[in-house]
């Protein structure tokens, strides 16, 4: 049985997409690609596990790690912005270390729940 893959050339399409339709539908067309690559990898996963005699895991991210992770990126730039020029230093270090510990606190509730 061949392993699933995504074929080079729904690569090459994606990417002409997004040169052709621009910024504002960059996020859409780079999303369609993650799917299809994420469909690949868990149906790859599929298959060995099946060789191996074990039931397929269970998928439990609902990609609210990724949006934090972006949330976190796009606040803290005004946020760094603003903290350094108000604070100076000392309001940088204190903004991003609370930017880390929101970031900290998700990835620890996500591993007691065995996420």
């Amino acid at each position: 049985m061949p392993e699933p893959r995504v074929p080079r050339d729904e690569a090459e399409a994606a990417l002409h997409a997004r040169r052709e339709l621009g910024a504002d539908f960059e996020p859409a067309v780079v999303d369609s690609f993650v799917d299809r690559i994420d469909a690949a990898i868990e149906a790859r996963v599929a298959q060995e596990v099946k060789r191996a005699g074990k039931p397929a895991p269970r998928r439990k991210d609902d990609g609210h790690a990724l949006a934090l992770a972006i949330v976190s990126l796009g606040v803290a730039i005004p946020l760094s912005g603003l903290a350094a020029h108000e604070a100076g230093v000392a309001g940088l270090v204190v903004a991003w270390l609370g930017i880390v510990l929101v970031n900290l606190a998700h990835a620890l509730s996500r591993l007691r729940r065995g996420d």
